[in-house]
């Protein structure tokens, strides 16, 4: 299998770089003739391949900074031997191959000047002005003589925080990070494997996230040998196995990869469609996922294609052609052009069958597509760039904050809650447990804004993104326009609506943190936690002096058992009944606590066991059992006395006063209370059951209504069971 060849058939002129192989960087690149009066050829190389993507870069800086580089690490030496230099000088040759701008590629030379060496910050600024200056500070290390065992996690949150405001100063460590584990065979293996491990943890999925594939996968494969050597080297036979079988081009029969590539070639010719069809090996990490995934790796396991275009029309045209005239697995298409990753990639995914059953996947974009895929934010060139530049224009906020220009959601909520970790070991926690969240989602407000949530966040999280530290008095969410719990996990497109308490006193169970995904609501909750130890809370967010039922308003009765709903006579007859008149001469007469009918329902009446009259409304579902069974029913009329009783059941989420508020609110509506019941609550949801005297049945809506009012309080409805009345 060929590191990257372009598939036979007619020849397609080439419109763009169509993988960038760091791996062809060696020190060859960075060794030749020095003297006293010119530059290294190294500097030669990283400004051919400046001028590569910026053909009118000015490249006396460059050679200013070298000047400042070379003269100050002079007598340094790497652990290999080499003089110091190479590093710098390797480091910005990566990022000149990605295509970082000018500012990028000086800071990169000098980056280790101010850590190393007796140059200053402020000579820096001097020479090169404050945004290289600003790049250099970012990425210089603390002091493990200030610090201590806290140099490490305090000096990567130095670099997140300079990150928010230029994403530049990742880009810059991320390829020092790279070439340092090229160059990690020298050091003893428990070091090599302790760095190996903040890699894997941190600066991968920081190069994911910044869509710096071609770092991410050289980082991942030189994780993968050290870490993993036994199935680094198993699998390094199986792709030398792989190659073994091809001449080295990709090109020979035996690659079935290749004959699909020609295949779909010639398919997007006859199709006049102008394509560049590659066949891309998968690297060694990949290719270790999918024999785990499959078991038993096929020939076309070891690569993709990956087709060129020049329009995003192109692309969707490519599929059109790919899934008419091959077999297409449905279940492997997705459309990430339509709605790219977090992380700026684009690109359409399918697979098809050859016609000899075998499967090749197949990845479709634009040359840009694919320089933003390899490169991430460095292909944005300067992303702050008021003149436009080489990347887009970004509007600059009122706050003077300049905007994520990756998308405005991960890097802004680690920037948050990394403020809330004093504590280093917290703060290197909680970051590897964040970047271990690779997927993300975006729920959308009802205010018209958007949240972007790790991919199984929940009310929880999507509570504290939006609020900060208000979310502790959240009582409940709607999602979708449907109640929900605040353990509910989101999707991606939801739409959520978080439900706060006016009560500032309330605050979060332990609970929540079941449910908390994000570092800034656990960090947020177990904060609160902390300062409160002695407010117990019970398993469901409510303060037991709420889930018990507070003492009522004085003359109220004190909610109690239910005793066993007696059947019939005067004695079970509320005073409501005695209003309701049936075709029935002396029959008693009960009202249904099933659906508490009440002037001016319409109701109708049923004989039951004794010849008493039980009545209930028309739209009752006992009724409609009763008459499917034959029963026959019995003329009900109200009566002339106007006042009535009726059953009401509150749904609310529970918090602090709850049953006071809503008394206070039936008080007002000068309705007597018979009875009251507040069941235990359940996921934070607490039942209040109230019978009532009103006065006036006309008066029932307004009451429901301002018992809806209250605070908490989701729902009022009719009691629909059986309740006891005194």
């Amino acid at each position: 299998m060929s590191a990257e060849a372009t598939s036979p058939g007619a020849p397609i002129r080439r419109r763009g770089r169509p993988r960038i192989d760091l791996r062809r960087l060696g020190r060859v690149a960075l060794l030749g003739p020095v003297s006293r009066d010119r530059l290294p050829d190294a500097i030669g190389h990283v400004a051919e391949a400046h001028r590569a993507h910026h053909p009118d870069a000015d490249l006396s800086i460059l050679h200013r900074a070298y000047v400042l580089a070379e003269s100050s690490h002079r007598g340094q030496t790497r652990k290999s031997g080499e003089p110091y230099i190479t590093h710098p000088l390797a480091v910005t040759l990566i990022l000149a191959q990605l295509g970082a701008e000018t500012t990028t590629l000086t800071a990169s030379l000098l980056h280790d000047t101010v850590e190393d060496t007796d140059v200053t910050l402020d000579q820096v600024r001097e020479q090169f002005g404050k945004e290289v200056c600003y790049l250099v500070d970012g990425v210089t290390k603390l002091e493990k003589v200030d610090y201590g065992a806290a140099a490490e996690p305090e000096t990567f949150r130095k670099m997140l925080v300079a990150t928010g405001d230029d994403v530049r100063v990742m880009s810059i460590k991320l390829a020092d990070r790279l070439h340092n584990m090229r160059t990690l065979g020298v050091m003893r293996p428990e070091k090599q494997a302790r760095i190996a491990k903040v890699t894997r943890d941190v600066l991968i999925p920081l190069a994911e996230r910044l869509g710096v594939q071609a770092l991410k996968t050289e980082l991942e494969d030189l994780v993968f040998a050290i870490l993993h050597p036994e199935e680094y080297e198993r699998t390094r036979a199986l792709i030398a196995a792989a190659t073994a079988r091809t001449d080295g081009s990709g090109a020979t029969p035996q690659d079935p990869l290749a004959a699909i590539a020609e295949n779909v070639t010639t398919v997007l010719r006859e199709a006049g469609i102008p394509a560049e069809v590659l066949i891309r090996p998968r690297h060694f990490v990949s290719v270790h996922r999918v024999g785990v995934k499959r078991g038993e790796l096929r020939g076309t396991d070891f690569g993709r294609l990956l087709v060129l275009v020049g329009e995003d029309a192109d692309c969707y045209a490519v599929l059109g052609e790919l899934h008419t005239c091959f077999t297409p697995v449905i279940s492997e298409f997705k459309d990430f052009i339509a709605a790219p990753k977090f992380n700026l990639y684009q690109s359409l995914h399918t697979a098809v069958v050859g016609e000899d059953g075998a499967v090749a996947e197949v990845l479709i974009r634009t040359h840009r597509m694919h320089k933003v895929a390899e490169a991430g934010v460095i292909a944005l060139g300067n992303p702050y760039a008021a003149d436009g530049g080489a990347g887009p224009q970004t509007t600059e906020p009122a706050d003077g904050e300049r905007a994520d220009p990756t998308r405005p959601g991960w890097l802004s909520r680690l920037l948050a809650w990394q403020q809330s970790a004093p504590d280093p070991d917290t703060f290197w926690t909680t970051l590897r447990a964040d970047l271990a969240q690779d997927r993300e989602i975006t729920v959308f407000r009802t205010d018209g804004g958007t949240l972007g949530l790790p991919a199984g966040a929940s009310c929880v999280d999507a509570a504290y993104a939006q609020y900060g530290v208000e979310a502790h008095t959240c009582i409940g969410a709607r999602v979708n326009g449907r109640l929900a719990t605040l353990g509910t996990v989101l999707s991606d497109g939801d739409t959520v609506q978080l439900l706060l308490a006016e009560d500032a006193a309330s605050g979060p169970s332990p609970d929540w943190l079941d449910h908390a995904r994000t570092p800034a609501a656990r960090i947020a909750i177990t904060g609160w936690l902390d300062t409160h130890p002695e407010d117990t809370r019970s398993p469901h967010g409510v303060r037991p002096a709420q889930a018990r039922p507070e003492q009522p308003p004085q003359g109220h009765t004190r909610p109690g058992p239910r005793p066993p709903e007696p059947l019939v006579g005067p004695a079970a007859t509320p005073d409501g009944a005695a209003n309701a008149v049936v075709d029935r001469p002396d029959a008693t007469v009960r009202l249904a606590g099933c659906c508490t009918p009440a002037p001016p329902d319409a109701v109708t009446g049923f004989v039951v066991r004794g010849g008493a009259v039980t009545v209930h409304r028309l739209e009752c579902a006992a009724v409609t059992r009763m008459r499917s069974v034959g029963r026959m029913p019995v003329g009900v009329s109200w009566g002339d006395d106007i006042e009535c009783r009726v059953t009401l059941v509150a749904e609310s989420f529970g918090r602090p006063r709850l049953l006071a508020d809503l008394t206070e609110a039936i008080a007002t509506a000068d309705v007597a209370i018979i009875s009251a019941t507040v069941e235990p609550p359940s996921e934070q949801r607490v039942r209040h059951t109230y019978t009532l005297q009103l006065p006036d049945p006309a008066a029932l809506p307004a009451l429901m209504r301002a018992m809806r009012d209250v605070p908490g309080v989701y729902d009022v409805s009719r009691a629909r069971r059986p309740v006891t009345v005194a």
